[in-house]
């Protein structure tokens, strides 16, 4: 895959995560039998980009507070891929502690960058990725007491590199089976297609369910669910985003577990690790647009 993106491509993001959302796919009888043999599901969630570094109304412990407190399902377990050096993030007094803070309440914390920006991994020479994945282990060690074992490279883009370098460093890549499209921290961050957009991600995932193509783990089926908790509305909006999940399962007939997300560390962890690749030829099938980008495109 090019490290700059054609025309197309960026096109293909700006529909893809805009809004261009087409219905979800139609229910047949075939996978609704196949559903009937299936174990239920399990939302597992996942944060992308922080923690926040902002002293007011601070997004990321808004998301924590939700999790936490809500009238779905209380004190409920993510995955938060950090930024540990980026000065907006965790390299930040404020975002330093907001990892703590995610850490004592139970959350795990994956790697994502150590770079003072969101810089792509596969742009790094062997060198500066090599500080960048021991910065990033380090710092996530001396919050936790224990090497991080999850990462979501930038940008969800990596190659057989800096793939091979994860794995030296004990990281096992984690992508996503629904994305909340919400990458976009600056501007206009509302989603008004939000609920179109998972009903139509779970949907497909619903089709690959039903082929068997999902592990199931502690007998539910982990599917990864993907926010950014830098996006403030993302972090207004994020017990309807619950809700939502909620209603597309039902809308969409997949099997739901009596607690439809993780609560459990353990469990999530185990359950996280079932869905990361084995090897950087894996396929890896994203949502909308991102997959049509990266997910076919593997060096």
């Amino acid at each position: 895959m090019k490290l700059i993106l054609t025309l197309a491509s960026v096109l293909a993001i700006t529909l893809g995560l805009s809004g261009c959302i087409g219905p979800p796919i139609a229910l047949t009888p075939q996978t609704e039998q196949r559903l009937q043999a299936s174990a239920p599901i399990r939302f597992l969630l996942t944060f992308d980009d922080g923690p926040s570094a902002s002293g007011w109304a601070n997004p990321s412990r808004a998301v924590m507070e939700v999790l936490a407190n809500n009238p779905i399902q209380p004190d409920i377990k993510a995955v938060f891929f950090v930024q540990t050096r980026a000065p907006r993030a965790g390299g930040s007094e404020r975002g330093r502690k907001t990892m703590l803070r995610e850490h004592a309440a139970g959350h795990i914390l994956g790697f994502h960058t150590a770079t003072p920006w969101h810089s792509n991994h596969r742009a790094l020479d062997p060198q500066a990725l090599e500080q960048a994945l021991t910065w990033g282990t380090d710092d996530i060690t001396a919050i936790t007491g224990a090497a991080p074992t999850l990462v979501r490279p930038p940008f969800w883009s990596y190659d057989a590199r800096t793939f091979a370098a994860y794995q030296r460093h004990g990281l096992h890549v984690l992508l996503t089976d629904l994305s909340a499209n919400d990458g976009k921290v600056w501007g206009i961050t509302a989603s008004p297609r939000r609920r179109a957009n998972l009903l139509r991600q779970l949907s497909e995932t619903r089709e690959r369910i039903a082929k068997g193509e999902l592990p199931t783990v502690d007998g539910v089926i982990p599917v990864v669910v993907t926010f950014h908790d830098l996006n403030r509305y993302t972090a207004r909006h994020m017990a309807e985003y619950l809700q939502i999940l909620l209603d597309s399962a039902r809308e969409t007939h997949v099997p739901l577990a009596a607690k439809p997300f993780y609560d459990d560390s353990a469990a999530l962890q185990r359950a996280a690790m079932a869905r990361t690749l084995h090897d950087a030829d894996e396929p890896a099938r994203l949502p909308g647009a991102w997959n049509w980008i990266w997910g076919h495109d593997k060096p």
